[in-house]
């Protein structure tokens, strides 16, 4: 007893009341102020979106761990094609068949690319498996019902977008912009159990991109709620305004890819064009990818490669959403 007393700071009695009173403190002054009708409002939009988002995600982060754990990755060698301005669109359509969420695209694209994969057919892979797969296309239409254009939409850009991105960096990418940390393990190792690998994988995945999807659903209420009508009408209004507002707050709120669908159709105010701007957007650049990519790839890489595809995303998104929208 006394080795733990010794580790534990002076005022360790009065960090203990504290987090024992603080937090009643808090509730009941919160819940003095549940009964107003904008407390209510951001509460029902908030618990909407994270409960039907929640079911998606989780399955997307199941699927993203058994992947990681059961699937080797030679196989990647084995069915893209020798040639690297073909392998590029034939791995943007394996992200359709091969689902991932953000946070494991970058170590997967670092993987291949350490086993033999084009880079850009890896980048390409990169950008359109947690855009286009089952559980986010599924999301979509259940997000937006009776709209299946908004899902054929979603599936054309983002697939347009990450075969782009793939053929622009073997037109203009350099090979010092590239430059790989150690090569992290993302598939199986040997001795180990593949369930256990699956077990941790899903694990991180699931509480990393659940506290995205809280941060999100709360971001979507509080804009829902506290914007003035006159401010949403201003970017509303105005076609490229809205596409870029959207784009942005794709950026910050970095929602996964799996509920993104729920964030964006609470924001009825805005086109539909605009919100699809948002979900293609989101799932190849927001903040916590650009981060990963600077550890993964080096920074040079991060602040090009974020900035083209935010480009092309959008001019996808708008070219799209114009035909199909």
């Amino acid at each position: 007893m006394a080795d733990v007393r010794r580790g534990l700071p002076r005022s360790w009695p009065l960090l203990l009341v504290c987090a024992a009173v603080l937090p009643g403190v808090v509730l009941v002054l919160v819940g003095r102020s549940l009964d107003e009708p904008a407390v209510q409002a951001w509460r029902t939009v908030c618990l909407a979106v994270t409960v039907q988002a929640l079911p998606f995600l989780l399955l997307g982060t199941a699927l993203s761990g058994a992947i990681n754990a059961f699937v080797p990755a030679s196989v990647f060698n084995r069915l893209l094609p020798k040639r690297a301005v073909f392998a590029v669109p034939v791995a943007g359509a394996a992200g359709v068949v091969l689902p991932g969420c953000e946070c494991a695209s970058v170590p997967v694209a670092n993987s291949l690319i350490g086993r033999g994969v084009p880079p850009a057919a890896a980048f390409a892979f990169l950008l359109s498996a947690p855009a286009v797969n089952p559980v986010v296309l599924t999301a979509t239409a259940i997000a937006f019902p009776g709209s299946p254009e908004m899902v054929l939409a979603r599936l054309v850009a983002s697939l347009i977008t990450a075969a782009v991105m793939g053929w622009l960096w073997l037109w203009r990418g350099r090979e010092e912009w590239l430059k790989p940390a150690a090569v992290r393990h993302t598939g199986h190792r040997p001795g180990e159990s593949r369930w256990t690998e699956f077990r941790r994988g899903f694990q991180h995945d699931f509480l990393h991109a659940g506290g995205f999807l809280v941060v999100g659903a709360m971001a979507a209420a509080t804009f829902n709620v506290a914007v003035p009508r006159s401010v949403v009408d201003t970017f509303s209004d105005s076609v490229w305004l809205s596409v870029l507002f959207l784009a942005v707050l794709a950026i910050v709120l970095a929602v996964c890819s799996e509920a993104d669908a729920f964030v964006a159709a609470s924001l009825s105010g805005f086109s539909p064009t605009a919100r699809l701007t948002f979900m293609v957007v989101g799932p190849m650049v927001d903040l916590k990818l650009i981060a990963l990519q600077a550890g993964t790839f080096g920074r040079a890489f991060a602040v090009r490669f974020s900035s083209a595809t935010a480009v092309v995303a959008v001019v996808c998104s708008v070219i799209v959403g114009g035909v199909l929208l």
